[in-house]
């Protein structure tokens, strides 16, 4: 497959990155944005990109994407997020923390916090909060999936169904209009629904490019938790649900 030189670049950008943004590849080429959106509807075409409103996602289609590039998108936007989440949570709660980048940003900005017991299937969750002293971490047994050392599987449910915790900070692949919250592994799915009916208060962790996205299996509704965090929510259906169903909406970046 022959590729022009900028096409690589933004592809190696998009791989670095997790995404590319139009005006900013605009600018850094020196070209339109016009001719931007031409060549990532091209690689979008060539299945190189996932297209996403204002830009393009690596890789393509529902493919989960590579845990390491999850991190690097929208870094800033889940920081906030998860400073956010931090502040609902009070000094000597107990809490579920699932399997996802923005909830491990809510596990760093929790470090602050004293008296947590706190229950988790993310292994990286773990490790980092094990190391303090005034924080117990709890984790699940079951099958650890290597591409981001989550921990899934009916052992996983088994254990999460012997808590009941005050808060749960969940993490999902995608949101659909309709409010559905879906993710890619069935197992993945069973564990999040075991700590959405174990939980007082589910706090929903996301951020806003997950709109844009898709994936096959459904979690839950977002009628079902009682916090949504996300850096920005423009769509009407979505921010309608949440005012019908009396689920708070937090957008840190407005």
């Amino acid at each position: 497959m022959f590729l022009s030189q900028r096409h690589a670049e933004i592809i190696q950008f998009a791989k670095d990155n997790g995404r590319v943004l139009v005006d900013d590849l605009a600018q850094h080429f020196g070209v339109t944005p016009q001719t931007i959106r031409k060549d990532l509807n091209d690689l979008c075409e060539q299945r190189l990109l996932s297209r996403i409103h204002g830009g393009a996602l690596f890789p393509s289609g529902i493919e989960n994407l590579e845990y390491e590039a999850r991190r690097k998108i929208a870094a800033d936007e889940k920081e906030a997020i998860g400073r956010a989440a931090a502040k609902l949570i009070p000094d000597s709660a107990s809490l579920f923390i699932n399997i996802g980048t923005t909830t491990e940003a809510v596990g760093k900005a929790l470090l602050d916090h004293a008296g947590l017991m706190v229950i988790t299937n993310n292994i990286n969750v773990a490790n980092r909060m094990r190391i303090y002293p005034s924080i117990e971490v709890v984790i699940a047994g079951g099958i650890v999936r290597g591409s981001d050392g989550g921990i899934v599987g009916e052992a996983a449910v088994d254990f999460i169904k012997q808590f009941k915790v005050d808060y749960a900070v969940i993490g999902v692949s995608a949101i659909d209009h309709d409010g559905a919250l879906l993710d890619f592994d069935f197992r993945e799915v069973k564990v999040a629904q075991a700590i959405i009916a174990n939980a007082r208060h589910v706090i929903l962790v996301s951020d806003s490019t997950k709109f844009e996205r898709t994936a096959p299996v459904r979690i839950a509704h977002l009628s079902q938790v009682d916090t949504f965090i996300t850096d920005r929510c423009e769509i009407a259906a979505v921010r309608a649900i949440c005012r019908e169903s009396e689920v708070e909406l937090i957008e840190t970046m407005r």
